[in-house]
């Protein structure tokens, strides 16, 4: 089946005209993770003498250089260099549920020219690794996936406009404060929970911890740079929670206004040093060689209404979420696992 990604692009353009290869912040990308010209070209399967008119180019259009190259101690990436670099992977993270969501609105719409009725589950639920992984383990059941906020994602449940909805329940006291939030969009009659996953959430600190941020007192250090999540993402209702618990104004913590809406946005925006600590999950802060500092666990679920268990659509997608393949796709990733995923839950059960 073909499928249409969309994907940001970049263009370097100079009021003559004059444009640079996009194959460059490949290239910068590849030097940084790589430590030498040579293999940063393997890498991005070009042949050094390219790879090095890239760099040329770059710097000449920039006037600046964007890789230092010294003698028996590799290739670095310079300040403009590093800047490109994370300033690429800042809007990738911070576009990338809008684009997805994009495209998969685009491919439904290709499959029902090409098809006909489809039988489509709609799911709303807020971005997160695991739910990335669903359109590759649903492949046989179309899925419709917009990513919004769990109170978005309920409300929208509860108007008919999706078939499934996402929220995010912390486990423990903190949990309490979070669970009253779901009064009124949960409703003990007319839906049926779903388990799905818990992941761990916590502070993602730059590499090696240089500030030795320890927990979540440490947030309102005078030199302490904060990036947050938005203030209608479960991710934020979990840290002011966590805050309140704590005894933490948000009023003393630098940066508590900055906000960005994934958490591979939040972790690009401390590996770029334009903050100290963030607060998001364990994979964010892997997936760009930063430090985590676990802080909570919180349980990742699905709602749907009762009368909708008995169509073969959620028979096929509960059968997904039991099997093996896709429980062990969830296991590898860092700070994830199933809980009890696929099991249906009343939900009194839960409140």
């Amino acid at each position: 089946m073909k499928k249409i990604t969309v994907i940001p692009t970049w263009s370097f353009c100079d009021e003559a005209g004059n444009q640079l290869d996009l194959q460059l912040l490949r290239l910068l990308g590849a030097v940084y993770r790589r430590g030498k010209l040579t293999r940063a070209a393997e890498d991005v399967g070009i042949s050094y003498r390219h790879a090095w008119n890239l760099l040329r180019q770059g710097g000449e259009f920039f006037g600046v250089p964007l890789v230092e190259l010294q003698r028996g101690r590799g290739a670095h990436l310079s300040l403009l260099g590093e800047k490109l670099l994370w300033a690429e992977q800042r809007a990738i993270a911070r576009l990338g549920p809008q684009l997805e969501s994009l495209g998969s609105e685009l491919n439904l719409a290709i499959q029902r020219e090409q098809q006909g009725a489809l039988s489509i589950l709609r799911l709303h639920a807020s971005h997160g690794f695991a739910v990335e992984l669903l359109p590759k383990y649903l492949e046989a059941l179309p899925l419709d996936l917009q990513y919004c906020s769990p109170h978005e994602s309920l409300a929208a449940l509860n108007r008919g406009g999706c078939d499934v909805a996402g929220f995010h329940l912390p486990r423990g006291k903190v949990g309490e404060q979070v669970r009253s939030t779901y009064q009124g969009l949960l409703k003990p009659r007319k839906h049926r929970v779903i388990g799905f996953i818990a992941r761990t959430q916590g502070l993602i600190v730059a590499a090696g911890n240089p500030l030795g941020i320890e927990t979540i007192t440490s947030l309102d250090a005078s030199g302490v740079r904060f990036v947050n999540r938005q203030a209608s993402s479960g991710t934020r209702s979990l840290l002011d929670c966590l805050l309140k618990e704590a005894g933490v104004s948000s009023k003393q913590i630098r940066g508590f206004e900055t906000e960005e809406y994934t958490h591979s946005a939040v972790a690009a925006y401390v590996a770029a040093g334009m903050a100290d600590a963030g607060f998001g999950v364990e994979a964010a802060a892997q997936k760009f060689g930063l430090d985590f500092i676990p802080l909570a666990i919180e349980d990742y679920l699905l709602v749907c209404h009762q009368r909708s268990l008995k169509e073969a659509r959620f028979q096929a997608f509960l059968d997904i979420l039991r099997g093996a393949p896709f429980q062990e796709a969830v296991r590898k990733l860092p700070g994830y696992s199933p809980s009890r995923c696929g099991d249906i839950i009343d939900v009194d059960t839960l409140l």
